[in-house]
Parts: C-alpha cells; sequence; structure tokens
C-alpha cells in the first residue's frame, strides 16, 4: 500500500511539474544547488555515507566498487555544479516541432511535453540521485528513485536536502521520492507499478538491466550494457590504429563505452598488431586473440568463444581476425551489445558501409568509441546511453525525457 502512496503522490506532482514554466524550475534547481553546499548539508551527506562505506568494507567490497560509492567534499560540489549545469540547459518542454493548417481550416501542430512519472533503479552511485532528479525535474518529470543497498543512507539524506530545498521554493517536494525499502520484493512491485509510472529507466550492470527487463511491465528504456567493437580495416593508418585503441580501452576501463573487443582485417595483422598489443600489454591490458592473430603475437592469450560476446569492464581486449569488411561487419552484428562501434580505415567506400551495415546507437569512422556521452554529444548531460530503438537510441538528454502531444486549433469545424 505504501508503495502505491508513492506512486499516486508523484503522479500527482507530475500534473504540477508539467505546467511549470522554464524560470520556476531553474529557481528550484537553484535552491537545490545552494542546499546540497550547506556546510551542515554537506556534513549530514558525509556522514550518512560513512555508514555505507563501513557496511560496504564489512560486506568485502571491492575497493574500486567502495570508491564508486564514496562521497568527498569535492564530489559534493560536483554534483551541484552538474545541477547549476542543467539549469543553463534549453528546455525543451513547450517546444512546437511542427504546426500545418489542414484543408478544413484546423491548425495541427506537435509540442514537446513531459513523459509524467519517470522510475529510475540504479546502483551504488550516490551522484545518479542527484543528477537524475536535475534532468527529470528540469524536464517537468516526477521521478520515483530505487537505488542499491549499498548506498541507502546516502541516497536518504541527499533525497531529504533535494525536497527540503523544492518546499522553500513552493514547488511539490513529491518531485523526487526514494524507495528507502531496497528489498527485491518491492523492487519486483515497483517494476509492476503501471497505473503510476509512465517509463522506467535501469541503470547499472547487465544483470540489474536484465533483470528489469524481463520482469517490469512498465515500459522499459534499456542502458548501458557495452561490447564495442574497434575494427581495423586493411588501409588502416598503424599510428591511429593504435593510438585510438589505445584510448578506446585504457582511458576507463570500468564504462560502458570502452571498447572490449578488436577485430582486425588479416593484411595487417603483422603490420599492426603487434604495436597496438606492446601498446595495451603496457598498460596492463591482457590480449586475448584467435589462432591467426596468436601466430603474429604469440605473447598473448588464448581467446574462447565467450570472449567475442563478453563486456569486459576490465583490462581484458578481444582479438578477432577476419578477411573482409563483410565478415568484420557480420561479427560485430553478431556479438555487439547495440551500443558504440568503431572502423578505422582510410577507404571511403569501407567506411560508408560500416556505418550503413552496422546495427549500433552510435557508429565511428576514425574515432574512439569512448565519445558516446552525453555531455561530448553537445547534450550537456544525460539519463544514460539507450541501447534500445524505440523512444531514444543513444546518449539521451533533455529531449528523451519528453514526448509529444498534438496540438489542434479550430474555429468551429466538425466532421
Amino acid at each position: 500500500m505504501e508503495l502505491e502512496m508513492i506512486g499516486k503522490r508523484a503522479k500527482e506532482a507530475s500534473y504540477i511539474m508539467g505546467c511549470l514554466g522554464v524560470s520556476k524550475k531553474n529557481e528550484g534547481l537553484t535552491m537545490v544547488c545552494e542546499e546540497l553546499l550547506k556546510q551542515d548539508n554537506m556534513d549530514s551527506m558525509l556522514k550518512a555515507n560513512c555508514i555505507d562505506i563501513e557496511n560496504a568494507e564489512k560486506n568485502n567490497m571491492k575497493p574500486s566498487l567502495i570508491d564508486r560509492l564514496r562521497l568527498t567534499k569535492e564530489r559534493i560540489e560536483a554534483m551541484a555544479e552538474g545541477i547549476m549545469q542543467i539549469v543553463s540547459l534549453d528546455d525543451p518542454v513547450g517546444k512546437i516541432e511542427e504546426m500545418k493548417i489542414r484543408p478544413n481550416g484546423l491548425q495541427v501542430g506537435k509540442r514537446r511535453v513531459p513523459l509524467g512519472v519517470i522510475g529510475i533503479i540504479y546502483e551504488s552511485r550516490p551522484n545518479v540521485t542527484a543528477d537524475a532528479f536535475g534532468l527529470c525535474f528540469k524536464t517537468g518529470n516526477a521521478v520515483i528513485l530505487r537505488g542499491g543497498s549499498d548506498a541507502v543512507h546516502s541516497n536518504i539524506e541527499i533525497v531529504r536536502i533535494i525536497r527540503g530545498a523544492l518546499e522553500k521554493c513552493g514547488l511539490p517536494a513529491d518531485a523526487i521520492q526514494l524507495l528507502e525499502d531496497t528489498s527485491r520484493e518491492t523492487a519486483a512491485r515497483f517494476m509492476k507499478l503501471n497505473d503510476y509510472i509512465d517509463v522506467l529507466i535501469p541503470r547499472g550492470g547487465a544483470g540489474l538491466i536484465k533483470t528489469v527487463v524481463l520482469n517490469a511491465t512498465i515500459p522499459v528504456i534499456e542502458t548501458g550494457t557495452g561490447n564495442c567493437h574497434i575494427y581495423v580495416d586493411e588501409s588502416a593508418d598503424r599510428d591511429m590504429a593504435v593510438d585510438i585503441i589505445d584510448n578506446a580501452k585504457t582511458q576507463r576501463l570500468g564504462v560502458c563505452n570502452a571498447c572490449e573487443s578488436l577485430v582486425i582485417h588479416g593484411a595487417v595483422l603483422e603490420k599492426i598488431l603487434p604495436s597496438i598489443v606492446e601498446r595495451l600489454k603496457s598498460k596492463g591490458v591482457e590480449v586475448r586473440t584467435d589462432e591467426r592473430a596468436m601466430k603474429v603475437c604469440p605473447d598473448t592469450v588464448p581467446a574462447s568463444e565467450e570472449d567475442w560476446g563478453t563486456e569486459y569492464l576490465d583490462a581484458i581486449i578481444s582479438v578477432k581476425t577476419v578477411d573482409s569488411i563483410d565478415e568484420a561487419i557480420t561479427h560485430i552484428n553478431r556479438y555487439n551489445t547495440g551500443h558504440s562501434e568503431s572502423i578505422i580505415t582510410n577507404d571511403y567506400n569501407n567506411s560508408r558501409m560500416f556505418l550503413s551495415a552496422v546495427d549500433a546507437a552510435a557508429v565511428y569512422v576514425n574515432a574512439s568509441t569512448r565519445f558516446t556521452d552525453g555531455f561530448e554529444f553537445g547534450f550537456g548531460a544525460e539519463i544514460g546511453i539507450s541501447t534500445q530503438k524505440l523512444h531514444a537510441r543513444g546518449p539521451m538528454g533533455l529531449d528523451a525525457l519528453t514526448t509529444t502531444k498534438y496540438v489542434i486549433y479550430g474555429s468551429g469545424q466538425i466532421r
């Protein structure tokens, strides 16, 4: 019953949010930023975060995951800065995308409107709490958040501060609500709250996303999982290939737009692969190769069939040898996750073929897959990277958190 009440309050808040002007929304976001930076609020967030960190250490959580969970003064300041960046972005709500006059005189237009109530299920990082709120609030949506149990104390405190800031501005505090019960039973019920939630967005690992997709009865926007490939064509420049693959693999290991799979044309195995392997191994990357690539680089690890479809999120990369661009495209489309794929080539026709035939949200020519990001694409911020095809695909900025409605002006017409 409590979960239904949260849904009802969110739905009621969404009706108010949908009618707010941009100045009022920006006023609320600015107040949130100011409250996050107040010393007593900072202290309370850090105190709550210490409880989460202590629990994580007791549960033997990996140091890399504890780092994602940790809040510091600098990270809280970055959260607040992110909110202010959203203030500076253009508000898509109310934008008229088209208007036409029918032969009978009706004016038919299409207007951008909020989605309504957005549910977000995410893991670990408490900064997502503030980021998700800011993007949803700017687009006139109410949001219900379900974070992981490992960050529950931090999330409770962040949401308390945000709700207090909204109340100070006379705005509905229920524009943001947090499920404090992080049990699987509550999460399962949350995924079926069709009467109140318009769309559900999972942010996290492959296991979380799969669970939501298989169990939710609410429309889901899949985000995240990235088995990203870079194909080195037979016309590729060696130095460019080495630099791009180094960046795509090693700049950040645990992100969804990192390169996990290298595909290389057999004609350039001896010319280019040793340089790539040397650079990657110097950065501590384990290179897993097929038989042909291993003959050229015997100091690598044998790859298995499982490697072709694995998102490592680690210092590991697989190498597959092909004899044509058609074979490369077939391999990529079979094993990719619809995220980001890149070709390194000096052949214009091959680049055009790759762009047309590869099935992914972002397809590159001669560039690192690490650019698949809302900020890098000029959106200012993102709620996630969609790997599906309906409603939104690729980095999801403010526009992706809206939908459209038709508005029709008449002067007494009847049909």
